[in-house]
């Protein structure tokens, strides 16, 4: 006889991202359409824009100053 492997436990649904609540099939990954709206409007907001230092100017290929021929 083989042996006997204990039971799986059972998996949690995924936490909402927004509240931490389990998320419901209907609006996955969120608890509710009201977290749904949230995290949207963090998005349309820039509330999860990532941090970046300034641009460093490009270079022109070439070497001939700007504006000469």
């Amino acid at each position: 006889m083989p042996p006997e492997t204990p039971p799986r436990p059972a998996r949690k649904p995924p936490a909402c991202p927004v509240c931490g609540k389990p998320a419901e099939a209907a609006h996955r990954p969120f608890c509710s359409d009201r977290c749904r709206q949230v995290d949207l409007g963090r998005w349309l907001t820039g509330a999860y824009a990532i941090p970046a230092g300034p641009a460093e100017p490009e270079e022109e290929e070439g070497g001939d100053p700007p504006g000469r021929f």
